[in-house]
């Protein structure tokens, strides 16, 4: 099956690098994530999933802005690339539920998140990753202030993940 992703990967032996498009990329287990993410809420409580969210911000809106450059996508192209991504480094089905540039709103919806699944069962949702990606890339869109709200989580119970996104 075909991957555009992991076909387009460039690896550095001697230095140890993997690049797609000239940014650095790791692989790293799901499961490393989650447990650094369940340590952080040990000490810190609540405040841990903002500060997974602000990691996850920092990704989305990098790469949103580098893949818009180097491709030359509308803001439309751009989110369904970095949905299309998503998917392909592993991180779950992504699917565009809505898309309003001018409304400044965007929903997403992710099918087999590895967090939820690493995580376990939750009262809340624990895909903060995720959902700091999602706003990362909406901020550039709509040139605006993201509010981000994981409103459905596995981790919960419920079947899929989704993510709401307003500017």
């Amino acid at each position: 099956m075909e991957n555009s992703i992991l076909d387009s990967l460039e690896y550095d032996a001697e230095e140890g690098r993997i690049t797609f498009k000239d940014v650095r990329y790791m692989v790293i287990r799901p499961d490393t994530v989650v447990d650094f993410q369940k340590a952080v809420e040990a000490q810190v409580g609540e405040g841990a999933a903002e500060m997974m969210m602000a990691g996850g911000y920092t990704g989305g809106s990098r790469s949103s802005r580098r893949y818009k450059q180097v491709f030359e996508y509308s803001d439309e192209e751009t989110v369904a690339f970095m949905c299309k991504m998503g998917g392909e480094i592993g991180w779950g089905r992504f699917e565009v539920e809505k898309l309003d540039v001018v409304g400044k709103e965007l929903v997403i919806t992710v099918r087999n998140s590895p967090f939820a699944e690493a995580y376990g069962r939750s009262d809340k949702g624990v895909c903060h990753m995720i959902r700091g990606v999602m706003a990362g890339m909406a901020a550039g869109i709509f040139g605006s202030d993201i509010n981000s709200e994981e409103t459905l989580c596995v981790a919960k119970g419920d079947a899929l993940c989704r993510f709401v996104l307003r500017g």
